[in-house]
C-alpha cells in the first residue's frame, strides 16, 4: 500500500540529505518526495509517499520523529487530504491538425501549453496522479519527447 506521510523540518542545510538517509538506510524505497517552504521560510514540508505495510509506516514515522530536524510528522494516507502533482510534457506538434488536436485535449484536461516551437508544444498539467497518467496516456500517440513530472505535494483538508 502506498502512504503519504507530511514531514514539518527546519529549513536547514542538510536536513533532507538526513531525512533520505534514513530510507535508504533502513531500505525502504521513496516513491515521490517534494520539498517546499511553508509560509514560515524558517520551516520546510517535505510530502514523501513510500510503499510498505502499516508495520513499516509506523517504522518510517518513529525514525523520522527521532531526527533532531524534524519538528512534526503526519501519516496523510488515512486521513482527509488533498494532493496534486504537476507534469510538463514536450510533445510532437508538427501539423496544424495535431496542434489543434492536442490543443483540445490540453484544454479538456484544464492545462495550459507554456511553450511553442515550430515542431513541438510543452504541455504543463496539476491534477492527482491518476488524471497526470491519462493526461501522459492521452498524449503518447502524438510523440512524447520528453516528460519532468514532480513528486506528490499533500496536505490535510480543513483546520
Amino acid at each position: 500500500m502506498k502512504h503519504t506521510i507530511s514531514v514539518l523540518v527546519e529549513n536547514k542545510f542538510g536536513v533532507l540529505a538526513r531525512v533520505a538517509s534514513l530510507f535508504s538506510a533502513k531500505g525502504y524505497n521513496i516513491d515521490s518526495l517534494s520539498v517546499g517552504e511553508t509560509v514560515d521560510p524558517e520551516i520546510s514540508r517535505m510530502t514523501v509517499v513510500v510503499t510498505g505495510d502499516d508495520m513499516i509506516l509506523e517504522q518510517i514515522i518513529k525514525q523520522l520523529r527521532r531526527l533532531i530536524d524534524v519538528i512534526k510528522v503526519s501519516d496523510l494516507t488515512q486521513g482527509n487530504f488533498i494532493d496534486r502533482e504537476l507534469v510538463l510534457v514536450k510533445v510532437k506538434a508538427e501539423d496544424s491538425a495535431k496542434r489543434a488536436e492536442i490543443f483540445n485535449l490540453v484544454h479538456i484536461f484544464r492545462g495550459k501549453i507554456v511553450d511553442v516551437s515550430p515542431k513541438n508544444y510543452t504541455v504543463e498539467v496539476t491534477g492527482d496522479r491518476g488524471k497526470i497518467d491519462a493526461l501522459i496516456l492521452a498524449l503518447v500517440p502524438f510523440g512524447i519527447k520528453e516528460i519532468a513530472r514532480t513528486g506528490k505535494v499533500a496536505m490535510a483538508r480543513g483546520a
